[in-house]
C-alpha cells in the first residue's frame, strides 16, 4: 500500500499552530496525526500533499516522504487521507481501489488506481475528491474530522487512553521509587527515563506515559491521563492531564493542554486548556486564563472571523517563537501567531495577537526586525541541538509577507479598542 496524506482548505482554521506546519504534524495523545494515520494505514510507501508555501520545509523535515511529488502520485496505486481525520481506535485497514471511507458526511480517504493531477497541491486533490465523490463506493469509516484546535485538546484525554498499550516504549521492570496512586499497569516509564523519589503518578483518571529520556523531578505530580514526551523535563511540576512533546521544559502547573517540542516552560505559572507550538517561551510568572468570570461560552477569533466554540474553558493558541516576558497575564481564549512578543503589562493581554507582532506598553504594534527575530531563534535553537536553517529563513520571510494584510486588520482592531477604552 502507498498512502499519501493530504492537506485541504480546512487547515485555516486551525491557526496559528497551522501557519507553520502540515497539519499532520500537529501532536494528539503519544504522537503525531501522521503517526496515527500510518498505525491505520500500515504503507510501505508514505507521501504528502501540502500547502506549496510549506513543501520546501516539510521535505527538510520529513526526508523520507514524497512531498508535492506528482510522478510519485501517479505511479500507482495510492491511498489519498484527509490530514484532518481523526480515525476511531481500530485495526489497520487496506482499502480496496475505488473504496472511499467517509467520516460523517465528510470524505477521510480515497483509493485510487493513481492520482492524476496536474499538479500536486490541496486544491488539486480537492476537486479530484469531488469527481471521485460521485463514483467509487463509500463505506462510514467513524473517526472525525478535526475542525479547530479545541477538537484536539477536547480529545486528548480519550485519544491517550487509547494510546497507552502501545508502541515501542519499554516500561521499566525495577521497583519504582516514586508514587503510585490508582492502578498500577496504567504507569508506562520507559526504560531510558529517569522518575526521581519523592514523585507521585495520579491513574485514577487514566495513564501515565513517560517516553524515552525524559526527567521527571522529585515533588512533581502527574495526573493521568497524561503523557510526557522524549526527552522532556518535568521541573517539580503539577502536571494534570495533557500531553507534552519532546524536548520541552516544563514546571508550574500545566493543565488539560498540549504542548508541542521545544517549548521552555521552567518556572512557576499557569497554564491550562491551551494549544502551545514549538520553541515557545514563558516567562516567569506568566499565567493563561482559561475561564470567564461568568463561566460563559468562550468565543474565539479564528482565521478572520468569530467562532462561538460552545465551551466553558480554553486558555491560549500559542504560536511557533512566541516570546513572554516575567509575568504575563494571557487572556481567556488568547490566540497569537508565530513570532508574537510579549511583555508584562500589568493587566489581561489582548485576545487576537497576529504573527509577527510586539505587546508592550497597553499597545499592539508590527514587529519588523526580522533579521534579529530569526537571530535569536537560530540561538534558541542550538540550545536544543536543533539548526536554525535557510529554509526556515525563507519560509518565515514569506509568511511575514503573506500575513501583512490580515495583520494589518487585526493592529488596526487592537488600536480601535484600546481608543475606545481610553475615551
Amino acid at each position: 500500500m502507498r498512502l499519501c496524506v493530504f492537506e485541504d482548505a480546512g487547515v485555516a482554521n486551525l491557526e496559528p499552530l497551522s501557519l507553520t506546519r502540515p497539519v499532520f504534524d500537529l501532536w494528539l495523545g503519544a504522537g503525531t496525526l501522521l503517526t496515527r494515520l500510518q498505525h491505520v494505514f500500515p504503507a510501505a510507501e508514505v507521501g504528502a500533499i501540502v500547502r506549496p508555501a510549506l513543501a520546501k520545509l516539510c521535505r527538510q523535515q520529513h526526508p523520507e516522504m514524497a512531498v508535492n511529488d506528482v510522478d510519485w502520485l501517479r505511479r500507482g496505486p495510492v491511498v489519498l487521507v484527509n490530514a484532518r481525520w481523526l480515525p476511531p481506535a481500530m485495526a489497520a485497514l487496506d482499502p480496496t481501489k475505488g473504496e472511499l471511507g467517509i467520516s460523517g458526511e465528510q470524505l477521510a480517504y480515497a483509493a485510487v488506481a493513481s492520482a492524476n493531477l496536474d499538479e500536486a497541491s490541496p486544491d488539486q486533490v480537492a476537486s479530484r475528491l469531488k469527481e471521485l465523490a460521485s463514483q467509487g463506493e463509500s463505506r462510514p469509516v467513524g473517526g472525525v474530522l478535526l475542525h479547530y484546535l479545541w477538537d484536539l485538546v477536547e480529545r486528548n484525554a480519550e485519544t491517550l487512553g487509547q494510546d497507552y498499550p502501545g508502541g515501542p516504549r519499554r516500561k521499566k521492570k525495577t521497583a519504582p521509587p516514586y508514587s503510585i496512586v490508582g492502578r498500577h499497569e496504567q504507569v508506562f516509564v520507559d526504560a531510558e527515563a529517569t522518575v526521581e523519589p519523592q514523585v507521585l503518578l495520579d491513574t485514577t483518571r487514566g495513564p501515565v506515559i513517560i517516553d524515552r529520556g525524559a526527567v521527571v523531578q522529585a515533588f512533581s505530580r502527574l495526573e493521568g491521563p497524561c503523557y510526557v514526551g522524549q526527552g522532556t523535563h518535568i521541573l517539580a511540576a503539577r502536571l494534570r492531564g495533557g500531553s507534552i512533546g519532546p524536548m520541552c521544559r516544563v514546571g508550574g502547573e500545566v493543565e488539560s493542554s498540549i504542548v508541542l517540542g521545544y517549548t521552555n516552560k521552567y518556572h512557576d505559572g499557569f497554564v491550562g486548556h491551551s494549544y502551545v507550538g514549538e520553541w515557545v517561551n514563558f516567562g516567569a510568572g506568566s499565567h493563561t486564563s482559561d475561564l470567564r468570570t461568568d463561566y460563559g461560552p468562550i468565543t474565539m477569533s479564528i482565521n478572520g472571523a468569530q467562532v462561538n466554540s460552545g465551551l466553558m474553558k480554553i486558555g491560549s493558541y500559542l504560536g511557533d517563537h512566541t516570546r513572554m516576558s516575567i509575568n504575563t497575564l494571557l487572556n481567556t481564549g488568547t490566540v497569537a501567531g508565530p513570532f508574537a512578543l510579549l511583555l508584562t503589562s500589568g493587566t489581561l493581554l489582548p485576545r487576537a495577537l497576529p504573527p509577527f507582532s510586539r505587546y508592550g506598553h497597553g499597545r499592539v504594534e508590527e514587529r519588523t526586525d526580522l533579521g534579529q527575530m530569526f537571530e535569536t531563534a537560530a540561538i534558541v535553537m542550538g540550545r536544543r541541538g536543533q539548526e536554525w536553517t535557510d529554509a526556515h529563513a525563507e519560509f518565515y520571510f514569506d509568511l511575514y509577507e503573506r500575513t501583512a494584510a490580515s495583520r494589518q486588520r487585526i493592529l488596526r482592531e487592537n488600536e480601535q479598542h484600546r481608543l475606545r477604552r481610553v475615551v
